[in-house]
């Protein structure tokens, strides 16, 4: 597939060209338009156990597959939530994507929604990680506009759990305080994560969970309408 990424940073568009016959699959809601002849399946990818699994890392339980006809064809993509799209190759070493991240994918490329190793650790802090492995071209996406960072052996880096969108399996984490309790409980930050390289960290200008907490205060409620 080749794709160019339209209207970046805040309202990315993908557009996907499909050669003859070629297959892509895309995240439930993703599609946005795709010229004539292109079929859609939906299946749970890895049957109902691996729906399943991918419902418990937050993900949904089917996916779309899409296949171009005889003379190729055109798919476009966005992400539900305003923000910037971004094109990964996977060429054998293993990346971690934040869910809710991933957009869609050539066949080559598999999504292992049971790997304890970011849920576990992530958990309090409202991030989960999949594993992403193979070979082919992720599709991935952001809140906000992607920032990246390549840190070298033993270089360490922080960010709050909520901006991080993906890393490089070779980067170690670890999660921690922003500070003492007082100014994690009160000083807006939360959890951090401290990332030790080498490797490629991305991550996100915006953070949904603060965009909520800006929000739902200020939602009518039966007491004030």
């Amino acid at each position: 597939m080749n794709v160019t990424i339209k209207h970046q940073p805040a309202f990315a568009l993908a557009v996907v060209a499909l050669a003859p016959n070629e297959t892509i699959k895309v995240e439930p809601g993703a599609m946005v338009s795709h010229s004539y002849g292109l079929t859609t399946e939906t299946k749970a990818d890895g049957g109902i156990f691996g729906g399943l699994k991918r419902m418990v890392a937050g993900e949904s339980f089917f996916q779309n597959t899409w296949t171009a006809p005889a003379e190729g064809g055109e798919i476009t993509l966005a992400p539900t939530l305003s923000g910037d799209m971004a094109v990964l190759p996977i060429a054998g070493a293993d990346f971690l994507l934040r869910s809710g991240a991933y957009i869609a994918s050539e066949t080559g490329v598999s999504i292992d929604a049971s790997w304890g190793g970011g849920k576990g650790f992530f958990g309090g802090g409202g991030l989960v990680l999949l594993k992403v492995s193979g070979q082919g071209q992720l599709l991935l996406a952001s809140y906000g506009a992607i920032e990246e960072r390549i840190l070298a052996a033993g270089e360490s880096y922080t960010i709050d759990t909520a901006h991080i969108v993906g890393m490089d399996a070779g980067v170690s984490f670890e999660l921690r305080k922003s500070g003492g309790w007082k100014s994690t409980i009160l000083g807006g930050e939360g959890l951090v994560c401290r990332l030790t390289g080498p490797g490629r960290v991305l991550m996100q200008t915006r953070s949904e969970s603060a965009f909520l907490g800006w929000i739902i205060p200020k939602l009518p409620t039966k007491s004030n309408s």
